[in-house]
């Protein structure tokens, strides 16, 4: 599995913001409000179109945890279907089961999801998928494999959640360690920081 594997406090300071939502993060940017680097501290470059451009990009790219030929992939499936590019794009990795089983509450980080999902640990309406890029359909199930319910991470991660779904396209049934991808969400119900106009733009030039 080809992943990220370096710093990712690092990442969080270079995009001047925590795009892995754990609270660790949070402190260290606290602590270090520059970027990272021998001279980040002092840093006063002019940035460039192009820079601000290849920054959002980088920015989405992390946040969902893809590699560069992954998220090309899915910038030009978004732009072959009908509709708002940029909108498509982001549904399009809402859609992937690792993203939804981290926001369902069963992992901490979407690199941890994307491992219990590479592990086995998931099924799909009742059939066992290991693939993280999976892509949910409207009133798909999720739900944890009997044998993986007793897993301590998982657990760790399943107790410390929320009762119900913050997501309007999700549900949570908390007993069952399940929940369900109740439908496709609109664009503007996924949270993000990110300028798609400038994603779009990076890649038609």
């Amino acid at each position: 599995m080809a992943r990220y594997t370096g710093p990712r406090a690092r990442l969080c300071r270079k995009f001047g913001e925590n795009i892995f939502g754990t609270a660790k993060y949070d402190r260290i940017l606290n602590r270090r409000k520059f970027p990272p680097g021998q001279h980040g501290r002092n840093m006063r470059r002019k940035q460039s179109d192009y820079f601000i451009h290849l920054r959002e990009k980088q920015k989405l790219r992390n946040i969902y945890c893809l590699l560069e030929r992954q998220f090309s992939s899915y910038f030009h499936k978004a732009a072959k279907m009908g509709g708002v590019t940029g909108d498509n794009l982001l549904q399009l990795l809402e859609r992937r089961l690792d993203n939804t089983v981290y926001r369902l509450g069963f992992a901490t980080t979407r690199m941890q999801a994307r491992q219990f999902v590479n592990h086995g640990h998931f099924m799909v309406n009742g059939r066992k998928v290991d693939i993280p890029s999976y892509l949910l359909k409207d009133g798909d199930l999720i739900e944890v494999r009997p044998k993986s319910k007793g897993i301590k991470p998982l657990a760790e991660a399943w107790d410390s959640s929320e009762a119900s779904s913050p997501y309007p396209w999700l549900s949570v049934d908390k007993d069952n360690m399940r929940g369900q991808f109740e439908h496709i969400p609109a664009a503007q119900e996924i949270p993000n920081t990110v300028d798609l106009r400038l994603i779009v733009e990076y890649y038609s030039k």
